[in-house]
């Protein structure tokens, strides 16, 4: 993780780019990336939920292959891969849609938008999981991380909200091809 995130600002430097424009980037991806992954646990069968009953799969109108995986030693499992992996993907479809809003988010907001959904998905479903680390007897490591990158995108999102003003777009209307210019407050000159 730290010499990814060093990869990712040395390339953003030698670029000439803001890092959190290459965030912006990445996010969506590590979300669709995310939501493919989670389906090796599945294979594994490793990172399952709680015991349920088989009835209870086929409640959630799961495909025969699914359920049967989720039956390890006689018992089946709540498929925690498949929230996960759904959650994501449903994540990734909405920051997507979202991104080129310029009026909505602002430069480095897809990146923590991506750590907020995450990090809401990530607690709920963290907590139906039998194999965690706990800090203590009343909170999952995982949980915990997941809270706390949460409140963390959230007080940074305020501090840029507050620190940078928003950037002016427009369309100059050639052939569909949008241009974005910074609009230059000529009354501070």
């Amino acid at each position: 993780m730290i010499a990814g995130g060093g990869t990712l600002y040395w390339y953003a430097k030698k670029k000439g780019t803001s890092l959190a424009l290459v965030l912006d980037i990445l996010a969506p991806n590590v979300l669709l990336a995310q939501s493919i992954g989670r389906w090796g646990n599945f294979m594994n069968q490793e990172a399952h939920g709680g015991p349920v009953t088989r009835q209870f799969l086929e409640n959630l109108y799961l495909p025969e292959f699914i359920i049967e995986q989720m039956n390890i030693n006689g018992t089946y499992y709540h498929p925690t891969f498949l929230y996960e992996s759904l959650w994501s993907l449903l994540g990734f479809v909405l920051i997507v849609t979202i991104r080129n809003r310029k009026q909505l988010l602002r430069q480095g907001e897809v990146a923590l938008s991506y750590v907020l959904w995450y990090s809401v998905g990530r607690f709920f479903i963290e907590g139906m999981r039998t194999d965690s680390l706990w800090i203590g007897e009343w909170i999952r490591v995982s949980q915990a991380l997941s809270l706390a990158l949460f409140i963390g995108a959230i007080v940074v999102w305020f501090i840029r909200r507050q620190d940078y003003p928003p950037i002016s777009y427009y369309s100059d209307g050639n052939k569909g091809q949008k241009k974005t210019i910074k609009m230059v407050n000529l009354a501070k000159r």
